[in-house]
């Protein structure tokens, strides 16, 4: 299966130079394969980052503070919605936060703008999504000219900090900018005001914010520069075609998840205790059909850990899992299906 050239993560990093007049935002980095490579790539890492989804919902669960979030912003018609359905599609959404950002209400406007943000931060065990952010905060205000320079610019470093706390507390956070060309926004546009069912998808009012569409990259470009940290980094995503966009942050999401090195959480209580009284509840008939089921349901769910074993040692260079850990899985199977023979024996 054909695979990333390079890490994404290294790849879309926003550099220090990184010059957004000159990002073509119709190219692939680190990634010199099709459309249909991407898709089944999804396809096998949909599955991947499912199970460490779980793992993270399950750690939150067993008293673990960590989360992740990811900040998406970009103009109309970037994609941030499709990163929402597709993206966030291959994971149990009780494992999800998602968040939309408008025009701040009454009651938001008379709190700091930082207030909203706080409220909508991901818990423990949580993904956390956010389509569009605090950066609307040094963007729309800046460009609409909503607040002066000298209430806008501190900002920057103040979200800064608080980013800082927010890592500091347990949350990974990922910040994904997409980018689409002013050519092809023209085009999203110009296929909603043509079709009947996108018409809920247009507002009068994005021809006004096209219009501004200048002043918006020389603030993303301040954005950018300015709040790119390495414990929030930017990554910057060429969004001219939508499948590359979702590819990306999938690859990065689950990367990132693998990196986590989330385990199970250990059962805080006796195992083959259990499995002996609940087989005492069981008909024979639904005990050996649950023997029957043991190998194929033990080896889907070890398979799905071997998987996330690979990636992680592909991620940190370490050495893969050996053949004696294949042999390991096949006996603890072997050992689940003798107990329960067993039970099933006793009757």
């Amino acid at each position: 299966m054909k695979t990333w050239d390079i890490d994404p993560r290294i790849a879309l990093r926003a550099s220090a130079d990184f010059d957004l007049a000159a990002f073509d935002r119709s190219s692939t980095p680190g990634w010199s394969h099709d459309k249909d490579d991407a898709d089944k790539l999804l396809a096998r890492r949909g599955r991947l980052l499912s199970e460490l989804q779980e793992r993270l919902y399950a750690a939150g669960r067993a008293g673990e503070n960590r989360a992740v979030l990811c900040v998406v912003q970009g103009l109309d018609t970037a994609g941030k919605g499709g990163v929402a359905r597709h993206v966030m599609g291959y994971v149990d959404p009780q494992g999800v936060a998602l968040r939309s950002f408008g025009v701040p209400t009454e009651e938001e406007l008379a709190h700091h703008y930082l207030w909203r943000i706080r409220k909508a931060l991901p818990p423990a065990g949580r993904i956390g999504v956010f389509d569009r952010s605090h950066y609307e905060d040094v963007l729309v205000v800046r460009v609409d000219e909503l607040v002066p320079p000298e209430v806008w610019q501190p900002r920057f470093e103040e979200i800064n900090e608080f980013e800082a706390e927010l890592t500091e507390s347990g949350i990974t956070v990922l910040k994904f900018a997409m980018m689409v060309s002013y050519e092809e926004q023209g085009l999203r546009l110009m296929e909603r005001l043509d079709r009947p069912d996108k018409h809920w998808k247009y507002s009068p009012g994005d021809l006004k914010t096209r219009s501004k569409w200048f002043a918006y990259q020389e603030a993303y470009q301040d954005v950018l520069r300015r709040t790119n940290t390495d414990y929030a980094p930017w990554y910057v995503l060429p969004a001219d075609r939508k499948w590359y966009p979702r590819l990306a942050i999938t690859e990065i999401l689950t990367r990132t998840l693998a990196e986590l090195e989330l385990a199970w959480p250990k059962a805080d209580f006796d195992v083959a205790e259990q499995r002996r009284e609940l087989a005492r509840t069981m008909s024979a008939a639904a005990l050996q059909q649950s023997i029957d089921a043991t190998r194929d349901s033990m080896a889907d769910a070890l398979t799905d850990s071997l998987e996330v074993a690979e990636l992680a040692a592909s991620i940190s260079g370490a050495n893969l899992p050996s053949r004696d850990h294949e042999a390991e899985v096949a006996a603890q199977i072997d050992r689940v299906i003798k107990a329960k023979q067993q039970l099933r024996d006793a009757r």
